[in-house]
């Protein structure tokens, strides 16, 4: 199957308005380079303001260290088939975040990773991915008897795990079909 892609260009220095210029400089400035992928994030400055402040956050509050959060984005990468997060992610693992190159082989390859406690976060993370963010208790309790807490999960993913109950306001458009309508579309389009 072939995928979309679109036709919006890159947005560079010399081409962007008042607010993709800002934004643009301001990554330079943090990155020493502008990613290719902040260059197309720029056709929309809001997708892109928004990814740097939480890309930054993430990487200093989370609760992770700089490797921890590494292999948090490569395993999200290797799920995702991300070639670009991949390869961005590889080199920032191997020259900033102090990954065990061994670890980012590992996961790069779909191999075993050579540290537990790494193996453990990469394993949890792919079943966030995998499974919308809906882990079982017994995958959690794996992820935190492996040294995480409750609040690293919630780091890589929120609404699901606080099985969120919506609020008064907005309960005359609950949606309950959602299970058996999309179970049952999902597995016609699984069959095409």
């Amino acid at each position: 199957m072939k995928t979309f892609k679109t036709k919006l260009s890159l947005i560079e220095l010399k081409d962007g308005n008042a607010r993709q210029l800002e934004l643009l400089q301001k990554a330079k400035k943090e990155n020493r380079m502008i990613p290719n992928m902040y260059k197309a994030m720029a056709n929309s400055p809001a997708l892109l303001d928004s990814y740097m402040y939480g890309y930054k956050l993430f990487r200093q509050e989370s609760g992770f260290t700089a490797a921890e959060a590494e292999v948090v984005f490569l395993t999200i990468s290797a799920e995702n088939h991300c070639v670009y997060c991949m390869g961005a992610h590889s080199l920032l693992a191997d020259t900033a975040s102090n990954v065990p190159v061994k670890v980012t082989e590992a996961i790069r390859n779909n191999q075993k990773i050579p540290h537990e406690k790494f193996s453990k976060l990469s394993e949890f993370t792919s079943i966030m991915v995998n499974k919308r963010g809906l882990p079982t208790e017994e995958d959690v309790n794996v992820f935190l008897n492996a040294g995480y807490t409750e609040s690293h999960v919630l780091s890589i993913y929120t609404n699901h795990i606080f099985h969120t109950e919506l609020d008064t306001v907005f309960k005359s458009r609950e949606w309950k079909g959602y299970k058996a309508t999309r179970g049952f579309i999902n597995l016609f389009r699984r069959l095409e």
